[in-house]
């Protein structure tokens, strides 16, 4: 079982920066492939980032193309953690984050197994 602990949102102003976390526990995090999502007020949840598993030490980062160029993903593997930087953010950024967590690649960017409670963000004019 994977568990996982979504932290560092907040309110800031928009053009401004924030950093996610989530620390997962559970089976070995090197071979998780983990993710980012978002739900806004009335909108579905939408997948924002995410750092899939190729084998060994290799990790490929895939970004929706509203986020690409502005969020970045990183993993720190003494911790556990993963990292969403989230630069230039605008108004529309605003929503729930949810951390997201799966053994297979191709799903983490789809339809997780493991989830995070969320962590809200929200950007201000």
């Amino acid at each position: 079982q994977v568990q996982l602990v979504e932290s560092g949102g907040g309110l800031v102003q928009a053009g401004g920066s924030l950093r996610l976390s989530c620390a997962a526990s559970g089976p070995t995090f090197g071979r998780l492939s983990m993710g980012w999502f978002r739900q806004a007020p009335g909108k579905e949840r939408e997948f924002v980032a995410a750092s899939r598993w190729s084998g060994g030490n290799t990790y490929q980062p895939v970004y929706a193309d509203s986020v690409k160029d502005r969020f970045t993903i990183s993993r720190d593997y003494a911790r556990n953690t993963v990292y969403l930087q989230m630069n230039s953010l605008k108004l529309e950024d605003t929503a729930v984050y949810y951390c997201a967590a799966d053994a297979n690649s191709a799903a983490v960017s789809s339809t997780p197994n493991y989830w995070g409670q969320g962590t809200q963000v929200t950007v201000s004019s």
